[in-house]
């Protein structure tokens, strides 16, 4: 899967794939065969944290 390379459309891509498949993170990345940590780094790096407990990030 090609990922937006801005990170504000990351975020909502992600948390839209997140919410809509019901899947965690790490399913997530698995089954769209995504680097787990360079998504965390990049989402991170534009002040977006993963939070587990809502399955999404903020």
């Amino acid at each position: 899967m090609k990922l937006p390379e801005d990170p504000f459309m990351l975020m909502s891509m992600m948390n839209m794939k997140l919410r809509d498949s019901g899947e965690s993170l790490e399913s997530l990345c698995c089954s769209e065969d995504l680097d787990k940590e360079e998504l965390l780094r990049r989402l991170s790096e534009a002040g977006f944290e993963y939070d587990k407990e809502r399955n999404c990030f903020r």
